[in-house]
């Protein structure tokens, strides 16, 4: 904000131009930008990753009156027929200060990431969440299954920014979000247990996340979850 100010009042000798602060914040934060370096974040105060933006208007306590639990989600999600039906979860990093969230695709088990290394708060999880799935064409948003950790705890705001329907897994039930339980234990061999999820740019998290795309999978005959998503997405036009 100081720069749009002081460029406003001329302070900056043969510079006639301004600029908002909003479109500053969202030049640094857009994760598909190649003008700025991955770390302009850190000439901000405040030095985040990643953008705080509206707090999630209900409260915590009472996130769980409005879960659907995953016995309403429609049938189709299960027949893993269509490309658009996540799972999701986060992988803790070590004292549960930072994280990764992770979801997958339930037909292709393709995979996209996003680091929390702030915490992993529901106004965390919700800012990082809205920005993974901005990253996925709003018409293959259409279902996303969690477990009933508290970092979902602004379900209904992210199920309304992304226009996706949420459903909850019964609780200690991993089997039902099978796809994201298998998966994450492939992401396990490049991000370890105990590790400080802080330490990994999104610049790493976005190596490993192609890594696992393009790696030859038994369950596609050898072809590669990137592969199989690509031709799923240009089916659908």
């Amino acid at each position: 904000m100081t720069i749009s100010v002081e460029l406003a009042h001329g302070i900056y000798p043969g510079i006639a131009v301004s600029v908002s602060h909003e479109t500053i914040y969202q030049e640094i934060y857009d994760p598909r930008r190649d003008t700025l370096p991955r770390d302009a974040f850190r000439g901000l105060h405040r030095r985040r990753r990643l953008r705080v933006g509206r707090r999630c208007r209900r409260p915590q306590q009472r996130w769980r009156d409005t879960m659907r639990l995953i016995a309403q989600r429609p049938a189709i999600a299960d027949a893993r027929s269509e490309v658009g039906h996540f799972e999701g979860d986060l992988i803790v990093g070590q004292g549960g200060r930072s994280a990764i969230a992770t979801v997958f695709d339930r037909k292709s088990r393709h995979l996209w990431m996003v680091g929390l290394p702030d915490g992993r708060s529901g106004d965390h999880a919700l800012i990082a969440l809205e920005t993974l799935f901005e990253r996925i064409p709003a018409p293959l948003r259409r279902t996303l299954t969690w477990d009933q950790g508290a970092e979902m705890s602004c379900h209904d705001e992210l199920a309304e920014r992304c226009g996706i329907d949420i459903y909850f897994a019964d609780p200690h039930s991993p089997w039902q979000r099978p796809t994201n339980e298998n998966g994450n234990g492939l992401i396990r061999r490049y991000v370890g247990k105990g590790t400080d999820l802080a330490v990994f740019t999104p610049t790493d998290i976005g190596r490993i996340e192609h890594r696992i795309n393009t790696m030859p999978r038994r369950i596609h005959n050898w072809a590669t979850a990137q592969h199989v998503y690509d031709q799923a997405v240009a089916m659908t036009g």
